[in-house]
């Protein structure tokens, strides 16, 4: 699919429609706009809505895979087989980060920040949503924003999300400190996690498993396990032209999994490296990833293929 995401100072004015559809591959997806965010589905049959509030952010929840079952957590929105109810910041599929101007988003509670929805700037024919969202420290003060492009795809026992997401500087400089708390966030269903001793798994692309990939750097990380008696997957693909590429993973055997270019003190054990990034008055940087949504394990799924055709 091509990438499509036009920035220009973040001000860039797009066709909004109301309701959308659109064929990619055999499968025809289509969009619809409700009062809490918009729907999204494949051939008929929901695959996610985008939340724009859950807690303190938007979210994607629920998240249909492959086999017709949800492949994230649903605590705190829901119930789900096997989930413990801790942590009730990790809300399926998010984008936050632990300290931006020393503000946390990752976190919620009265001191932490909120991503707050200003508006949709695009639901189109090509299966692609876009919205405008505002970073707010908990005095209601804005210290930064994102325009956000999610579009989506389907191609036989795979689907996708592409998750492109540009920050800029709007109200000043911005610092995005070094934490393990970030950033690009799944939490996976409560039964597919490695902890639950059911067959799932962790694996990047270096080959790293389960414990070992966190903190490490890698193109990709897969986390496969069982839902309903199936095997199914969940990776997320870091494309070559997003921030800090490879991304470094704070990924837990517990179901969090999450892609992070800041945290390198935390993810080296030494206070002698600085993950941190400031941002200058006015300034950008864009994230790319591929959330992709497969059946079978890491090779089954053939995710190593997907990334290399997504890295093209």
């Amino acid at each position: 699919m091509s990438r499509c995401l036009i920035v220009s100072g973040m001000l860039t004015t797009i066709l909004l429609l109301q309701g959308a559809t659109s064929l990619v591959g055999a499968a025809e997806i289509t969009t619809q706009r409700t009062d809490r965010g918009v729907i999204v589905k494949i051939d008929g049959e929901l695959f996610t809505e985008y939340l724009v509030r859950s807690g303190n952010k938007p979210i994607l929840w629920p998240v249909i895979g492959p086999t017709g079952k949800p492949v994230t957590r649903a605590h705190p929105m829901g119930e789900g087989p096997g989930e413990k109810k801790d942590h009730v910041h990790h809300r399926s599929i998010w984008f936050t980060h632990g300290d931006v101007n020393g503000v946390s988003f990752w976190h919620e509670g009265k001191n932490t920040g909120t991503i707050a929805h200003r508006e949709f700037v695009e639901v189109d024919a090509r299966a692609a949503i876009a919205t405008r969202n505002d970073w707010l420290g908990p005095d209601g003060k804005k210290i930064c924003e994102d325009l956000r492009k999610l579009t989506f795809g389907a191609d036989g026992d795979s689907r996708w999300i592409d998750f492109d997401i540009t920050l800029k500087a709007t109200d000043g400089p911005v610092k995005f400190g070094d934490t393990k708390e970030g950033t690009m966030g799944i939490r996976v269903a409560g039964t597919m996690k490695v902890d639950s001793n059911l067959g799932g798994h962790l694996v990047n692309s270096r080959g790293q498993t389960d414990g070992e990939t966190w903190g490490k750097q890698a193109e990709w990380v897969d986390y496969y396990g069982p839902v309903d008696g199936k095997t199914v997957g969940v990776a997320i693909l870091n494309h070559p032209t997003s921030f800090r590429f490879p991304t470094y993973w704070h990924v837990r055997t517990y179901g969090l999994f999450a892609a992070n270019p800041f945290g390198l003190h935390h993810f080296k054990g030494s206070n002698s490296v600085d993950g941190s990034h400031t941002l200058p008055a006015g300034e950008s940087i864009t994230f790319r990833y591929r959330l992709l949504f497969h059946t079978g394990d890491v090779k089954t799924g053939k995710v190593a293929e997907a990334f290399a055709a997504y890295a093209k």
